[in-house]
């Protein structure tokens, strides 16, 4: 087995890079995320695993052991090859896939590419007792689980975590095959629609840190108590939600770049 390769980055694609060690180039494949940590002419090390079929030899990479266990594990399910285990990565974290195997979530679950209704039992069924338990998620910021990636996986992301919607929406272009040329220049004219549409984002900034209503009406009808008086039901201090639902609606960041994005590039 070869449990890791530490060289030069030679090329990428899409779905691989190729690994120059000691005047060897080792093609290597990688989910969307591993390869956005990747750079031509830069030294890199990845953790690996072989797979061995009659007619090929595959190398899967990955930034730690974290995600290769877990993709390792994710083919003791029934139905599942390295192929889909790692589309599976290619959606979700190993901490999501944990999460949502343990909540028995398979709208998360059928997200990805390949997987069904009844392919999403199985999974939550095979692995509910081999992943092990998920870390908690956190309190804010969360939008539980879904597509995306690190953290968030499909909302906003999380405070603290690094990953912008942007760069999400990038990952997400590069795993259905488009280059990183055409993706760069979809999410620039998606960034620039987004700038004339203020039901959507005031700009890059905010599509990068959209945070999650917290109830507390920040700036809002809520904050104007002491000026409008108990007369005014809206100035309660509830929020900005609807019907006083104390939760302000804000759009999922990551939809409205990434639909922007698709709409600019052309069919494939």
């Amino acid at each position: 087995m070869i449990a890791s390769v530490a060289g030069t980055v030679a090329a990428l694609s899409p779905d691989a890079a190729v690994v120059e060690v000691g005047g060897v180039g080792l093609l290597v494949q990688c989910t969307p995320a591993t390869l956005a940590g990747l750079r031509v002419g830069q030294q890199t090390r990845l953790v690996t695993t072989l797979v061995v079929r009659e007619t090929e030899l595959t190398l899967y990479g990955f930034a730690d052991a974290d995600e290769r266990d877990v993709f390792e594990t994710l083919q003791s399910a029934s139905g599942v090859g390295p192929r889909l285990a790692q589309a599976v990565l290619g959606v979700h974290s190993p901490d999501s896939v944990r999460r949502a195997v343990a909540a028995e979530d398979l709208a998360a679950l059928t997200k990805v590419p390949g997987i069904g209704r009844k392919g999403a039992q199985r999974i939550v069924l095979d692995l509910r007792d081999r992943l092990g338990p998920p870390v908690p998620a956190p309190a804010a910021g969360d939008g539980g689980v879904g597509v995306g990636g690190a953290g968030g996986d499909g909302a906003a992301p999380a405070a603290g975590t690094g990953v912008t919607a942007g760069e999400q929406v990038r990952l997400a272009l590069l795993g259905l095959g488009y280059t990183a040329r055409e993706a760069d220049d979809a999410l620039a004219a998606a960034l620039a629609d987004s700038l004339s549409d203020p039901l959507a984002t005031t700009g890059a900034d905010a599509l990068a840190t959209v945070p999650a209503g917290n109830g507390h009406g920040d700036a809002g009808p809520g904050s104007r108590a002491g000026r409008d008086g108990p007369g005014d039901p809206r100035a309660n201090g509830a929020g900005t939600g609807r019907a006083g639902s104390g939760r302000a609606e804000t759009p999922d960041p990551v939809g409205v770049l990434l639909r922007r994005a698709l709409a600019a590039l052309r069919p494939r």
